[in-house]
């Protein structure tokens, strides 16, 4: 398959038919302004910039991962460096273009501020595009008011206050984008508890088969795709209902099981150990001591 490499914001500029941009490093743009000559259709794109996209009509699929979305109104997609997307469908022509926007910023452009290392605090960067942010007519309008900021800064002239009051606009733009998040997985409450149920009743069908000698412990990525979610999401989704994340179930879950055969077994602590997916028992022997406050041997002894 064809692909194609986005380093540079020029280099996105050019790919999507438009001037030079104000600013090396960051860029708001509009869909309706959107002129490329190239054609990307079934072209693998691995974009090596930050960038949160406003999709409010229809225009084709966009594949990324293993997922396909067809885009509804209103919503927000988040991709980070070196991610790669595909798009399969018609481009639309420039008159009738899908209404919405685009902002892309260089890592380079954050890389000595404290969002640097805020920026992986940020986890629906690496949702799949299916997980997108759906927002209401004043979330939109909260967004797009920082937007103008940042616009408005990086198109006059640039003076030693301007990159820190893009890049706080920027953040101010996340940590909305957190909230609002936050406000999605609330309204979805009904379906994320059905989802919570599911993910539990995997990790206890893992364990009724041999897959735990083939793959050891289970990770969280292998629960997501059983689900067809993404890592990231699976995991602030099971915290936002139940206050622990993916990790934290499975590990709950090794702990319970653990207990259970330590008092009810004469199986040696390796052998319990192995059993659960642990390679070396040292491994599991540090989690249960992590999580109880004893050792295996120490809490079977209570008994």
């Amino acid at each position: 398959m064809e692909s194609y490499q986005i380093n540079s914001i020029s280099q996105a500029h050019q790919a999507m038919g438009l001037p030079a941009p104000k600013h090396p490093l960051v860029t708001v743009v509009q869909t309706k302004d959107f002129d490329t000559k190239l054609d990307f259709n079934g072209v693998k794109v691995i974009n090596n910039l930050y960038q949160i996209t406003l999709k409010q009509l229809g225009c084709g699929n966009l594949f990324y991962g293993k997922n396909s979305y067809d885009y509804e109104e209103g919503t927000l997609v988040f991709t980070s460096p070196g991610q790669v997307t595909r798009f399969e469908g018609e481009m639309p022509a420039q008159e009738s273009a899908a209404e919405g926007w685009t902002l892309a910023f260089h890592p380079d452009l954050i890389r000595k501020s404290t969002l640097s290392d805020k920026i992986d605090s940020y986890s629906f960067f690496n949702y799949d595009v299916n997980e997108a942010l759906h927002l209401s007519e004043e979330e939109l309008a909260t967004i797009e008011g920082l937007l103008e900021k940042i616009v408005k800064e990086y198109s006059q002239n640039l003076d030693k206050h301007s990159q820190n009051l893009i890049i706080t606009n920027i953040e101010l733009l996340l940590d909305y984008c957190t909230r609002f998040y936050d406000r999605q997985f609330y309204t979805r409450t009904n379906l994320n508890t059905d989802i919570v149920s599911k993910f539990e009743r995997l990790i206890k069908a893992f364990y009724q088969t041999e897959m735990v000698h083939e793959i050891g412990i289970p990770n969280v990525q292998y629960f997501a795709n059983e689900l067809n979610f993404s890592a990231n999401y699976l995991s602030d989704l099971l915290k936002k209902e139940t206050g622990k994340s993916a990790q934290e179930h499975i590990h709950l879950f090794l702990i319970e099981r653990a207990k259970n055969t330590l008092l009810n077994s004469k199986q040696s602590i390796s052998e319990i150990g192995y059993a659960l997916g642990f390679e070396y028992p040292q491994h599991f022997s540090n989690l249960f001591k992590a999580k109880t406050g004893m050792s295996p041997s120490e809490f079977r002894s209570l008994n």
